[in-house]
């Protein structure tokens, strides 16, 4: 069921992702655009790396995580690939 939050753009619908915060009318969570914007991207650099989302949408993203963080930050961890998985070699790709 989808449920609209206080933030224009970010909705939770139970049927996608377990009902992890997304933006709206995609399947993509906050949780990524945040990883994004730890890694030192710009609000614009996301908007363009994801051109299905809109500058307005990545910072109401943004806006979410700043009052949800804790939330956001269990999701984050949650997915996180646990650095035994990763191959080291692929780094230097």
């Amino acid at each position: 069921m989808l449920q609209v939050t206080r933030h224009r753009y970010i909705v939770t619908d139970g049927r996608i992702l377990g009902g992890e915060p997304i933006i709206e009318g995609t399947r993509t969570p906050v949780r990524a655009i945040v990883e994004m914007w730890r890694q030192g991207m710009l609000p614009e650099e996301i908007s363009q790396q994801l051109p299905h989302l809109t500058l307005a949408q990545v910072f109401d993203a943004l806006s979410f995580y700043s009052d949800h963080q804790e939330e956001i930050n269990e999701y984050i961890e949650r997915n996180r690939i646990p650095d035994e998985l990763i191959d080291s070699s692929a780094a230097l790709l």
